[in-house]
């Protein structure tokens, strides 16, 4: 990889494990109650903001103006079905929605929040593509739009899980397949069907996480490809509203 892109990803992988250990302390500090389990390290959210600062840094250094990236405010866009969608971070320019990018992670509680997860991103894209042919983005061309998720590397999320088949076998790439492997999966069909134009895949486990380190179990999920593959496409077209 890149060492540039090396380097902002250990950065930004350590700002999400410490930004979890100090709202994990902080949480209910002013009621004196803290959330069950992982919860009171999510509730406060912005642990992924050192990834959504990372592809916004790295589209500015690429030529796109900061004031065309929206990531802390004015990153709604119509839906078809619901009136708004809010997105982690917008490409818009010259009137044109060019580009939208979704940032997740998981931490624990694997089963649920991996189906929650899945619902998520289908019907994201699903509602935005609607939007889309109805012309709810006018004069934009084909937006581009990208997906990435960090998975907490734990043995609860890399060790076989049985599907459930109580009246129809699963298809068998989900066979025994671990959480690790299901969001692999999810991902790379996501991009093959053209619902999201790339996604980026990361693991990261809670101990060695703290010093920035991260496995990428699939070149076609790597970041490298994310950034240099598909978000250059959004920046071409962005140049030509200047």
């Amino acid at each position: 990889m890149n060492p540039e892109l090396d380097q902002g990803l250990q950065a930004a992988i350590k700002l999400f494990w410490s930004t979890r250990e100090t709202q994990a302390q902080k949480q209910g500090t002013a009621t004196g109650a803290k959330d069950s389990g992982a919860r009171s390290a999510v509730t406060g959210g912005a642990q992924m903001n050192g990834f959504i600062n990372l592809v916004r840094d790295l589209l500015c250094k690429s030529g796109l103006p900061l004031a065309q990236v929206y990531c802390d405010k004015y990153v709604e866009i119509p839906g078809w079905y619901r009136p708004e969608k809010k997105w982690d971070l917008l490409i818009v320019a010259g009137g044109r929605f060019l580009a939208g990018v979704e940032f997740k992670s998981q931490v624990g509680s694997f089963g649920n929040n991996y189906n929650n997860r899945t619902e998520e991103a289908i019907g994201s894209a699903t509602d935005l593509w609607a939007a889309y042919r109805e012309g709810a983005f006018k004069p934009s061309a084909r937006p581009w739009l990208g997906y990435l998720v960090l998975l907490e590397e734990a043995p609860a999320s890399m060790n076989p899980v049985r599907a459930r088949e109580p009246h129809f076998t699963v298809f068998p790439e989900f066979k025994e397949a671990s959480y690790a492997k299901r969001y692999e999966i999810l991902l790379t069909k996501l991009v093959r069907e053209r619902l999201y134009d790339a996604a980026c895949f990361l693991l990261s486990d809670a101990t060695n996480g703290a010093d920035g380190a991260y496995r990428e179990p699939s070149q076609e999920l790597s970041f490298q490809n994310f950034i240099a593959s598909r978000l250059a496409k959004a920046i071409a077209v962005a140049k030509t509203t200047n």
